[in-house]
């Protein structure tokens, strides 16, 4: 395992020093300090502290030998009595509070600790207990609580003031056993978080439950299912790489077959991946400044009583970070494989380590390029490529990410969804209309995970053009007699209005990000084309509350100038949020995207149309995107890679 004990470039995420740094400064300059046991719901809570990254002219300074930009990072903190939001700028450099800003309107991200004390403080509420003896269910210990945030439009009027919190109920079937297994129908509460107190127990209709087989570890599911279900064993898959890994990771630089960049992580976003760049002949070539995923919109289409509030703002509300895995828990990785730790703090701003947080290995996938030559025999190279991954574990869900890079040049994003799908139990014959029945009186809602990435894009250089691509078939005529025709209409995108786009799959729609000050050795300009994957429409009516609170969702396809302060898409602040504070905001403006510092705002995902083939654990679904190079080089510039060994290729 590689671990980073300092930090060597001014890129590299915060240190636990750094962290704890940046609390104690807090504490000394404005007493940011957590409640003690005797004052529950006073006091401060640090909802996040991240670096405050340097701007891309501070690091052009600092890699042609000038200063190394200052250190800071940027809090921000909650004071729970007068439930008021601030963000600060701290000066790790020079150990001081540059700014401490009241933001009026906003509540920060939920933290870990309040989900984590939500569940503790209802399993003691004695209203709560009530109505779930009700139902006959006694043991509290079986009893799982899952604390969801709300969005503005659904939170109960006399409450909106407050910091919010509503509650599901799940039963397990007995101790260590899947606790998303049975949903406690009509049964949720309204919580004040900052006070941490009940506000209302919702104790609607109650559904007498199915008998549900809702078990997905070996020890859990019934002996009958197992037996019904056995195949025969994998013989053994061993790899190898006897002489280790052909990258290099030197501090968070990461370099492999003319690739470099470097890796960052933050509680919000995850991974990130920072000056991504290409070697090419006696050039290293900038390709992007910084990739990453900006927001997931994860909307319920069942307007049912337990459904009707469960739309996520999973990086907004709860944060990418904050929910990553240890990949030391199970085979989440196969090779020769180098971790990455990641520092991140609790609600006190103590740091703490999520162990193996980011997986970085090389992986065979099959043929990079052949052909067959009758006379001369075949050329035939296999493609190598490097995966850098991360798990993140949000509630039910499971997502998990990963970059790769290419020998050809090309980036793939793949991201793949898995976990348990949120049920609800049926009345004998009550209908299921936005839901798919899974077992027994037992439906799982529809729903939709709707990703946005985020991609700083510097092809050859920080001022580039997006061009829409399309291809359209000529009608037959006496040039095209035969109607073979196709031609391709490359359409700059001159403002942030053209810059909005949806996909065309008729089209085979596409966008070129492309430097027009630049020549390649053919003539054209070099860039880099998005080829959308895995696009899909919201279907929402446009006053609905949703594309109310995430305007980015209306859209495939976003294109604004590059701005420090625009990072969020739906808005810095969307828990308990009524509008959209991003893009649908920014755009407005309408302005210049063209040769300039752009960014490209992508939005993918997963329209799930729930299947019984889903349950009790969801098999990974997968969706990517893909940045390949158009024009970027003259050639393939996969041409250089050797060839095999035939050792390498057939067993003894």
């Amino acid at each position: 395992m590689w671990l980073r004990t300092r930090v060597t470039h001014p890129l590299d995420p915060l240190s636990e020093a750094e962290f704890a740094a940046v609390s104690a400064i807090l504490r000394r300059e404005h007493e940011v300090q957590a409640a003690g046991p005797a004052a529950p719901g006073r006091g401060w809570r640090i909802a996040s502290i991240e670096l405050t990254e340097p701007t891309k002219a501070e690091l052009a300074e600092f890699a042609g030998g000038g200063p190394t930009p200052a250190r800071r990072a940027t809090a921000i903190c909650l004071n729970r009595s007068t439930n008021a939001t601030y963000r600060s700028v701290v000066s790790l450099s020079d150990d001081r509070v540059e700014s401490f800003e009241h933001v009026p309107g906003v509540q920060a991200n939920f933290t870990v600790d309040e989900f984590l004390e939500c569940d503790q403080l209802l399993r003691t509420h004695p209203e709560l207990i009530a109505a779930l003896a009700k139902r006959g269910i006694t043991d509290i210990d079986l009893v799982f609580f899952d604390t969801w945030t709300y969005g503005d439009a659904v939170a109960p009027d006399e409450y909106r003031d407050r910091r919010l919190g509503w509650s599901d109920t799940w039963l397990k079937d007995g101790p260590g056993m899947n606790p998303y297994a049975h949903l406690v129908s009509g049964l949720h509460c309204v919580i004040d978080v900052n006070a941490m107190e009940v506000l209302a127990v919702e104790d609607g209709q109650h559904i007498d439950p199915p008998a549900v087989m809702g078990e997905y570890a070996p020890r859990h599911v019934p002996e009958r299912i197992r037996a019904a279900q056995q195949r025969d064993p994998l013989k053994p898959l061993h790899i190898s790489q006897p002489d280790g890994p052909s990258f290099t990771l030197d501090g968070n630089l990461l370099e492999w077959q003319n690739w470099s960049l470097r890796i960052g992580f933050n509680y919000r976003e995850g991974m990130t991946l920072h000056t991504v760049a290409y070697r090419d002949g006696d050039r290293t070539r900038s390709i992007a400044h910084r990739l990453s995923f900006a927001e997931m919109v994860v909307p319920y289409r069942d307007p049912s009583p337990d459904h009707y509030r469960r739309t996520a703002f999973d990086i907004g509300e709860w944060g990418l970070g904050f929910m990553t895995t240890s990949l030391e828990l199970g085979c989440d990785c196969l090779g020769e494989i180098r971790y990455l730790d990641a520092v991140l703090h609790d609600s006190n701003g103590e740091p703490y380590t999520i162990t193996n947080a980011i997986c970085i290995h090389e992986e065979d996938n099959a043929v990079l390029w052949k052909h067959v030559d009758h006379h001369e025999g075949a050329e035939v190279r296999r493609m190598r490529r490097l995966t850098l991954s991360f798990h993140v574990t949000v509630a039910n869900y499971e997502y998990l990410v990963y970059w790769r890079l290419h020998q050809d040049g090309n980036i793939e994003c793949e991201v793949r969804a898995t976990g348990i799908m949120v049920t609800t139990p049926l009345a004998p014959g009550a209908p299921n209309p936005n839901g798919t029945l899974v077992d027994e009186r037992t439906y799982a809602p529809f729903h939709q995970h709707f990703l946005v990435a985020r991609l700083d894009l510097d092809v050859d250089g920080p001022d580039n053009t997006v061009f829409m691509s399309e291809s359209y078939a000529e009608p037959i005529g006496p040039e095209n007699p035969h109607g073979l025709s196709v031609v391709v209409r490359n359409v700059p995108l001159r403002t942030e209005d053209e810059g909005k786009q949806d996909v065309d799959f008729a089209t085979q729609r596409a966008w070129k990000v492309m430097n027009t000050n630049v020549v390649n050795g053919i003539g054209t300009h070099p860039s880099y084309k998005l080829v959308p994957t895995g696009a899909l429409p919201p279907m929402f009516d446009p006053a609905s509350p949703v594309m109310q609170r995430a305007n980015v969702i209306g859209h495939t396809l976003w294109v604004t100038p590059n701005h420090p302060d625009e990072r969020w898409p739906a808005g810095e602040f969307v828990n308990q949020s009524a509008a959209d504070t991003g893009l649908g905001e920014w755009t407005k403006a309408n302005r210049s995207i063209d040769n300039t510092d752009v960014v490209l705002w992508y939005v993918f995902g997963i329209h799930h149309i729930t299947r019984p083939e889903d349950w009790p654990i969801m098999p990974v679904d997968i969706v990517s995107f893909w940045l390949k190079p158009f024009g970027f080089f003259d050639r393939n510039p996969a041409l250089d890679v050797p060839a095999s060994p035939p050792s390498g290729c057939h067993a003894p």
